[in-house]
């Protein structure tokens, strides 16, 4: 199983007046660091969606354990929970610097043809994308 790993500088602009992190802001976490994964894979969103296929969120959930504040660095750790050919679940976990886990969550994907939002089935379309996911997940 590969996990990947992005750090991110906690700023300002991402606290709120309790001087934490905002809760909507970990799941754009979440994306950079599922996006990082399937960069450590070889492969990137912005090429699938020149080729008109986007993966819409069908769910996403978060479980907050501790809050960050501006100044810290958050680890991202992004990997493959579930994936089978059609539908894939990223599994997460946002620690601090020194290891606490501060949000664990899931989000499950599925990809689909821009012009019609008709699924497509990875294997089919992506056959490369198809086999790494297989290797890398759970």
């Amino acid at each position: 199983m590969h996990i990947a790993e992005k750090k991110i500088e906690v700023r300002y602009a991402e606290t709120d007046q309790m001087g934490v992190v905002y809760h909507a802001n970990y799941i754009i976490w979440m994306e950079l660091g599922r996006t990082q994964l399937i960069k450590d894979l070889g492969f990137n969103y912005a090429e699938m969606e020149a080729d008109g296929i986007i993966s819409p969120v069908l769910d996403i959930q978060a479980s907050y354990k501790k809050p960050m504040h501006y100044g810290e660095t958050a680890i991202v750790k992004t990997w493959i929970e579930k994936y089978d050919g059609l539908r894939v679940t990223y599994g997460y976990e946002i620690l601090t610097e020194s290891g606490i886990v501060s949000v664990t969550g899931t989000s499950m994907h599925v990809c689909v043809k821009k012009d019609s939002f008709r699924p497509i089935l990875i294997k089919r379309v992506y056959p490369e994308w198809h086999e790494a996911y297989e290797q890398s997940k759970k």
